[in-house]
């Protein structure tokens, strides 16, 4: 059954091991809880790692198009399931700071129309998001043992995350690690939902 519906769709991005996935089950969970029914995407880079493409600070132009265009089928796929809200583990942008943190990392550069090309392509996704979260990296935080990350990519990929967003004034909310600020950002996200669903 396909549905023409229009859920409603929360995208989160942010450098890894800073909550993104943990930040959406919360608000999936809140929602659950009201009765909506939520689908949420993910686990891209592993999918790309699984496909024979490159990740982290190897990122090309190719993985940076695979994770965007398999993101836009995922949602696609979640919707035409008749989820009311889909939950966005990686929003378009977010491969984009990505690749960009990747060449900067590398001390490499990307054709100058191949990198337009990728924006225009993440861009297109922008008017279809009822809200764009965005983790901010705080390094006090430990990382998840097992995860052996570079320190200075984590840092490059967080960097032109609020690089992006800032330059091309894309709505957002911050998402620190502060308890406190995750739960108001959770209960925003839940009260969105909420709103539109009855609008």
């Amino acid at each position: 059954m396909v549905t023409t519906v229009q859920p409603i769709r929360i995208g989160v991005l942010g450098t890894h091991s800073t909550g993104k996935t943990m930040l959406l089950r919360r608000i999936e969970m809140e929602l659950r809880a009201q009765g909506i029914t939520v689908q949420r995407t993910g686990r891209l880079g592993k999918r790309a790692a699984a496909a024979g493409l490159p990740k982290m600070q190897h990122h090309i132009a190719q993985s940076t198009e695979w994770i965007i265009t398999q993101g836009i089928a995922d949602e696609i796929g979640a919707a035409a399931q008749g989820a009311e809200v889909v939950l966005l583990d990686r929003a378009a942008h977010d491969a984009i700071a990505y690749f960009h943190a990747a060449l900067e990392y590398r001390g490499d550069t990307a054709p100058r129309l191949e990198r337009e090309r990728l924006l225009t392509l993440a861009a297109t996704q922008l008017p279809k998001y009822h809200l764009l979260l965005a983790t901010v990296l705080d390094e006090s935080v430990p990382v998840e043992t097992g995860h052996d990350y570079d320190p200075r990519y984590r840092r490059l990929v967080d960097h032109h995350v609020h690089q992006l967003l800032d330059r091309d004034d894309i709505p957002h909310l911050r998402v620190t690690s502060d308890p406190d600020n995750q739960a108001h950002i959770v209960e925003e996200a839940v009260q969105s939902c909420l709103k539109e669903a009855v609008v």
